[in-house]
């Protein structure tokens, strides 16, 4: 296999964790695209990707996987152990739950929030083939949902170890990158975010974190 990826953005970086607790990273080639050059839109890449993003991961028949979703669930399916979507019925609908969760009230307020603000990616206000304008009053509604979701992830994790349950899963790995991404946005954890802080800083001992 082979796995575009992207050291410094936040989307390949969760399929990079997820790689890494699988105990996959020296058995995957990896692929530095350089987002900041728009290596994504070039020619190049494009053959590639016609969405032009990463991550990116193709297998060994040449199939190519373009999201997060779908590289996570290959992954999952093709390597069960650890499992890191669930084990019982209930556990997997539990975490696709609270995955979801973290995706769309932290991830992608986050996004919102940095790249309709960032003066690198003015006209690239959405990733993808086509330029977008940047809206400023959505820089500022993405950090206002950016906050709230982080007081809202801090209750979650009043009663449990992990955001899903007693497991380590992917809720907890785009959770913890999207905290990390939210700061670019200028949004931090509250002081008084105990629970969140205990959490993030159980999370950053594990290895996969410094990828």
């Amino acid at each position: 296999m082979k796995f575009y990826d992207c050291a410094t953005a936040p989307s390949p970086r969760r399929v990079r964790m997820f790689i890494a607790e699988k105990g996959l990273s020296d058995q995957i080639e990896t692929v530095e695209v350089n987002l900041r050059e728009a290596e994504q839109l070039k020619p190049a890449f494009r053959e590639i990707n016609p969405y032009c993003t990463v991550p990116v991961l193709e297998l060994d028949d040449g199939t190519r996987l373009y999201s997060t979703a779908g590289c996570c669930r290959y992954l999952e399916e093709a390597y069960p152990e650890p499992p890191l979507m669930g084990r019982s019925t209930e556990e997997k609908a539990i975490v696709a739950d609270l995955e979801w969760r973290m995706e769309i009230d932290g991830f992608m307020a986050a996004g919102e929030a940095l790249r309709n603000a960032a003066k690198r990616l003015e006209n690239r206000a959405i990733v993808g083939p086509d330029d977008y304008a940047q809206i400023p009053e959505l820089a500022e509604r993405g950090r206002r949902r950016a906050g709230r979701f982080l007081e809202r992830l801090d209750t979650i994790l009043a009663d449990r170890d992990y955001v899903a349950g007693a497991a380590f899963s992917i809720a907890d790995i785009t959770a913890y990158c999207t905290v990390d991404f939210a700061k670019w946005a200028k949004v931090e954890v509250p002081d008084d975010a105990a629970n969140l802080h205990r959490w993030f800083a159980t999370i950053g001992e594990r290895p996969s974190t410094a990828l």
